[in-house]
C-alpha cells in the first residue's frame, strides 16, 4: 500500500515543535506500524493566520502552480489513496481534493474541520477551502467531539466519520511517574498560552504552601509568565525548553500535570503526562476532556478555586491511567483506526 499524505498547517519535518508537529509524526509512525508506505509530495504551508484575502489568493496561486507536477508524481507512484492532516480554515487543503480527484483515488481527512462562522469573514477564500475539503472526503478521521458534531450536521450523505482518538507515537509505556509536586508543559507563546498559565498561578496560590511546580516550556512570552508566577516566589521551579529525554525524566519526576487548557485543541502533554501515570488538573473544556482519564473535572466556570479543590482530592491509581492509555491513545490503537478507515473505501 502507497498513500499520499499532506499537512498544510506544518509539515512533519518542520523544524519548530509543536503539538500539531507531534500528532503529523505520530500519522507517520502509525502507518509505518501498519506497514503502508507513504510519499509526502507536497510541504507547501497554507496558513493565513491573519486573514488577509492578498495572503490567501497567493497561496491559493501557490497550491493551484503545484498540482499538476504532483498530479503527475502521484500517477508514477500509483498511490492507492491522499491522506491529509489538518485542514481548517486557518490552514486548508488547498491540494488533495484536485490531485486525488485527477487520480480517481480515495480522499481521506484526518482532524478536517468545520467552521461556517468564517465564511464571508476575514478567512472567506479559506473557509470555503476548508468547507470543500471536507465535502470532498471519502473519510473524515475526526478527533474531539466538538470537531464530530459540524463534521456530522453537513456531511455529504455517502462520507464516512471515523473517531480517532488522539495518540502517542510508541506501543509501550514508560516507567510510573514517583514524584509529588506538579508539573506544567506548554509553550509560552504571547497570546495563546498565557491564560493558562495566569490560572496556574492563581491555583497554587489556593493550595499549601508546600506544593511546588516545574514548568517545562519556553518561548517569546516567558517573562510574562515569569511575573505571574513572581508571588510564588521559590514555589516554582522554571526548566526552560526540554529535549525529549529531558522532558521524559521531568513527567518521570512528576506527581501530577496541571494544565486548564483554555483553547487546546485537545493537548499532546495530557497524553504523555497519563503514559507516566501521572493524573491531570485540568478544565472540562471541549477537545481537552477527549484525552482525559475519565473523571469529573472542574467547570470552567469554577476557575481557580475549583481547580484548587479538585486538586486535593484523591487521584486515580496510576496503573487504571496507563491501562486507559495502553487501550485507546497509542500506536496499535490508531493503526487498527486508520486500517479500518481505509479498508471503507477499497484500500488494502
Amino acid at each position: 500500500m502507497l498513500l499520499a499524505f499532506y499537512a498544510p498547517l506544518k509539515p512533519p519535518a518542520d523544524p519548530v515543535p509543536s503539538g500539531d508537529r507531534a500528532m503529523a509524526q505520530s500519522l507517520l509512525a502509525a502507518f509505518d506500524y501498519m506497514g503502508t508506505h507513504v510519499d509526502i509530495p507536497c510541504t507547501l504551508r497554507s496558513r493565513d493566520g491573519v486573514g488577509d484575502g492578498t495572503i490567501q489568493a497567493n497561496l491559493l496561486a501557490k497550491a493551484t502552480a503545484l498540482i499538476p507536477q504532483i498530479i503527475t508524481q502521484g500517477r508514477d507512484a500509483n498511490w492507492q489513496a491522499w491522506v491529509t492532516y489538518h485542514s481548517y480554515y486557518k490552514a486548508p487543503d488547498l491540494i488533495g481534493p484536485a490531485v486525488s480527484r485527477a487520480l480517481g483515488v480515495p480522499y481521506l481527512l484526518i482532524e478536517g474541520t468545520r467552521a461556517r462562522k468564517r465564511l464571508g469573514g476575514a478567512w472567506d477564500a479559506f473557509a470555503r477551502a476548508a468547507e470543500a475539503a471536507c465535502d470532498a472526503a471519502d473519510v473524515v478521521f475526526y478527533l474531539t467531539e466538538r470537531d464530530h458534531e459540524a463534521l456530522a450536521k453537513y456531511a455529504p450523505q455517502s462520507q464516512r466519520l471515523i473517531h480517532l482518538r488522539p495518540f502517542l507515537s510508541q506501543t509501550g509505556l514508560p516507567r510510573t511517574a514517583h514524584g509529588t509536586h506538579f508539573l506544567s508543559v506548554g509553550m509560552m507563546r504571547v497570546a495563546a498560552k498565557l491564560p493558562s498559565y495566569q490560572i496556574i498561578a492563581d491555583v497554587m496560590a489556593l493550595l499549601p504552601e508546600t506544593t511546588q511546580l516545574e514548568i517545562a516550556g519556553d518561548g517569546p512570552a516567558r517573562a510574562q509568565v515569569e511575573a505571574a508566577m513572581a508571588p510564588l516566589a521559590n514555589r516554582v521551579r522554571f526548566l526552560g525548553a526540554l529535549d525529549p529525554d529531558d522532558l521524559a525524566a521531568a513527567y518521570a519526576r512528576a506527581g501530577a500535570l496541571i494544565w486548564p487548557g483554555v483553547d487546546e485543541a485537545f493537548g499532546m502533554t495530557y497524553l504523555e503526562a497519563q503514559a507516566y501515570g501521572l493524573p491531570v488538573i485540568a478544565q472540562d473544556r471541549p477537545g481537552v476532556r477527549d484525552v482525559l482519564y475519565p473523571r469529573t473535572y472542574p467547570s470552567v466556570d469554577a476557575g481557580a478555586a475549583g481547580m484548587a479543590e479538585f486538586a486535593m482530592i484523591p487521584a486515580p491509581a496510576p496503573d487504571d491511567i496507563r491501562a486507559y492509555m495502553a487501550k485507546h491513545h497509542l500506536l496499535p490503537a490508531a493503526a487498527k483506526t486508520l486500517r479500518t478507515g481505509l479498508r471503507q473505501v477499497g484500500v488494502t
